[in-house]
């Protein structure tokens, strides 16, 4: 499976699996119900698929512009912590308001997410690749724009 196909079934999958570990997570977590959990585990999905469009347009605006090309680890290290930082903006008020916490604590659980998503990105790639093969860039074929 190539192209857009494989970026929906991607992202739904990766969204879907996302929301039910959160919930689960923040529910234990915080101590809240299942239900209030789940409610913040759809809005910080959400969030975070708008985030990451925001995010990689406005990275690779700034990218376009420096005079070294590719994407050396410094870069790389960068984008991840540009990308995560701007979760953390948005989901740490968020969580603070709906489980009427303290921003500390609201912090803790977002850095909660934060190492949980590290492992879980790592494995469900890793799943998805096996299950649905590499991706056609990834093969050194050529991609169509």
């Amino acid at each position: 499976m190539q192209g857009i196909k494989r970026k929906i079934v991607y992202v739904g999958l990766y969204e879907g699996f996302a929301i039910v570990a959160a919930t689960l997570g923040l529910a234990g977590m915080s101590g809240h119900s299942v239900q209030n959990a789940g409610m913040v585990a759809v809005a910080t999905s959400a969030i975070a698929v708008v985030w990451n469009l925001v995010f990689n347009m406005l990275f690779e605006r700034w990218e376009a512009r420096q005079t070294v090309r590719g994407r050396s680890v410094a870069r790389r290290v960068a984008h991840a912590i540009g990308f995560e930082g701007g979760l953390t903006v948005f989901f740490v008020p968020l969580m603070a308001w709906w489980f009427d916490t303290t921003l500390w604590r609201a912090l803790l659980l977002d850095m909660g997410l934060l190492v949980f998503f590290l492992l879980y990105t790592f494995v469900f790639n890793w799943v998805f690749d096996r299950v649905f093969g590499l991706p056609a860039a990834a093969m050194g074929e050529a991609v169509a724009a």
